[in-house]
């Protein structure tokens, strides 16, 4: 239609020109106040002079107007003007049909009715123009229109309209079926309606509707339950505006939209449950479940914390929501440095973070703490860690425990054998890495007549007697020093940066000690002696069996010589 109108009015403007003998004739549009050219006959497609928008102008009689000499009107270009209106059947104007010439012109009465009749036929191919572009347009409303009610309809969603003055609403078929209602069994008063709702929710409902009447809310907006057709409730959004009031703004017209969100809501409240369960379990956990952030900026605190924070270490989740610093304080000194370096080490090789340390706490006091994490890298430049630190005082103080029972004799609280060795060991490395100032020496002391008192007294009595000699022992000794039971009454004793001479005087103090404290027992004393040898541990010795098989030599020299004797190997 559009193309072969475009042709007609060609063929209208050529005829013109040739019938009028003019040097120019072409047809105008006139849409929303604009105008626009339909069709030239003797200019450029799409030309038009630009003295047209002072000449084309509605005429005294509605019909034609008329200019045969435009140069008294300070036209220069164009002389003759002559300009018919084309109308449509209800007296619109809808554009001109227009003839203009170089030199003066007049029209008799036969070529101006000639013209009304072309503008006639003119008038009547815009006007088809017009009706077509208007079915058009109503043809792509009604598309929107079926095209919004189909979404309408597939989002779950009705319409309502409500007469405020009347206390009347209506509701769209839509909105009926969303509660399972068929067209005819939903009743049109505002105060039905409000039986519908779940009668916890309307209080709040009516208030916010309320508050929207008195002009408090932009808009009416709420979540509530509405009870269906079948006696079920389900969770709704709707959502309203006033769309009229009067003279005093009281609302008259209110319109809107109400949504089933019953599958929305339960999914928010399924993840609310998850997320309780997750925090109610991280709660109950013994230890502390976190989440840790390390900004690029160097700026860390825990964006989450579980209540098991307040046993590990005697704080609240919000004292370390903006900053660590509150868990720095507690970690103990000599701790920290650790503690920071293997977090900054984990994080710049992305690997996890595993750490035993100690704090020292208000109410606890000094507490070991074991903490894992694994870090991931964010975009931002920054380290989240994911982790769990845990109370494993126990564990430690368990291991303490082990680890004596392992390096210790139960009977004498001296060092065991096994532990003595190890130590010695170590000081002959030493000694030979020239660590020390000198050597060391090694003293061998075994109780003197040890089975006579078992014997005598009974085997209780012979360890009272070797735990009377290991305290007397103990208290000899410098913190250097070291001594072991290695024997059934045979004792050990290390000094490092010792020569034979001290060895000798310190072998004495043993025998004086040991003299003047016998043991007591039944209201009697029980006289002990002992028998030392001693050898020096040097660097040149291979091993320390070397000398300790020198040691051991002087003691049985000295126990051959009659005991309670000193020897030097």
């Amino acid at each position: 239609m559009s193309a072969e109108a475009d042709q007609r009015f060609d063929l209208l403007a050529r005829l013109a020109q040739h019938h009028f003998g003019v040097a120019q004739a072409l047809i105008t549009r006139i849409a929303d106040g604009q105008r626009s050219i339909l069709a030239v006959a003797g200019l450029a497609p799409g030309e038009a002079p630009a003295e047209l928008d002072a000449l084309e102008r509605d005429g005294h009689d509605g019909e034609i107007v008329l200019l045969a000499d435009t140069r008294a009107d300070g036209q220069p270009a164009i002389r003759f003007y002559a300009g018919c209106p084309l109308r449509a059947a209800d007296g619109s104007r809808l554009g001109t049909l227009c003839l203009l010439d170089d030199r003066p012109r007049e029209l008799d009465d036969g070529q101006r009715r000639f013209l009304l009749d072309l503008a006639g036929m003119a008038a009547a191919l815009a006007g088809a123009r017009r009706e077509a572009e208007l079915r058009a347009e109503i043809e792509a409303l009604r598309a929107s229109e079926r095209q919004m009610a189909l979404a309408i309809a597939g989002s779950g969603t009705g319409i309502w309209d409500r007469n405020v003055a009347t206390g009347e609403i209506f509701y769209s078929a839509g909105w009926k079926a969303l509660l399972g209602y068929a067209e005819d069994e939903v009743g049109n008063r505002i105060e039905e309606s409000y039986t519908r709702v779940h009668p916890d929710d309307l209080a709040y409902v009516r208030a916010t509707i309320q508050a929207h009447f008195d002009g408090k809310t932009a808009s009416y907006d709420v979540e509530h339950r509405i009870r269906c057709k079948d006696g079920s409730y389900k969770w709704i959004c709707s959502r309203g505006k006033v769309v009229s009031r009067d003279a005093a703004g009281r609302p008259l017209r209110m319109i809107g939209t109400t949504t089933d969100i019953s599958a929305m809501h339960s999914m928010a409240e399924r993840l609310q449950q998850s997320v309780d369960l997750v925090t109610h379990l991280t709660d109950e956990v013994p230890g502390l479940v976190f989440q840790y952030r390390c900004q690029a900026d160097g700026a860390a605190f825990f964006t989450y914390a579980s209540a098991g924070i307040r046993d590990i270490y005697e704080l609240e989740p919000e004292q370390v929501a903006e900053s660590d610093a509150a868990i720095h304080a507690l970690v103990h000194p000599d701790d920290l440095p650790a503690y920071l370096a293997s977090l900054e080490t984990a994080a710049a090789a992305m690997v996890p973070w595993e750490l035993e340390y100690r704090v020292l706490l208000p109410r606890q006091g000094l507490r070991w703490r074991q903490g894992v994490a694994r870090p991931r890298s964010l975009a931002d430049g920054s380290t989240l860690w994911h982790g769990f630190i845990t109370d494993v005082t126990e564990r430690k103080r368990i291991e303490a425990e082990l680890q004596e029972f392992a390096t210790t004799d139960f009977l004498t609280q001296l060092p065991n054998r096994r532990h003595f060795m190890s130590q010695i060991e170590g000081e002959l490395a030493r000694i030979q890495r020239g660590g020390g100032s000198g050597g060391a020496a090694v003293l061998m002391c075994d109780l003197d007549h040890f089975k006579a008192i078992n014997d005598q007294w009974g085997h209780a009595v012979g360890d009272l007697a070797l735990k009377h000699f290991a305290a007397i022992l103990r208290e000899q000794l410098r913190k250097s020093d070291l001594a072991g039971r290695v024997g059934g009454e045979e004792f050990a004793v290390l000094l490092p940066d010792t020569g034979l001479d001290d060895a000798s005087a310190f072998a004495r103090r043993l025998q004086y000690h040991l003299a003047e404290r016998p043991l007591a027992h039944d209201g009697a004393g029980i006289a002990l002696s002992i028998s030392v040898g001693i050898a020096a541990l040097n660097a040149t010795d291979a091993s320390v069996d070397a000398a300790l098989s020198r040691s051991d030599m002087a003691l049985y020299r000295a126990k051959s010589a009659g005991r309670n004797r000193i020897e030097w190997g």
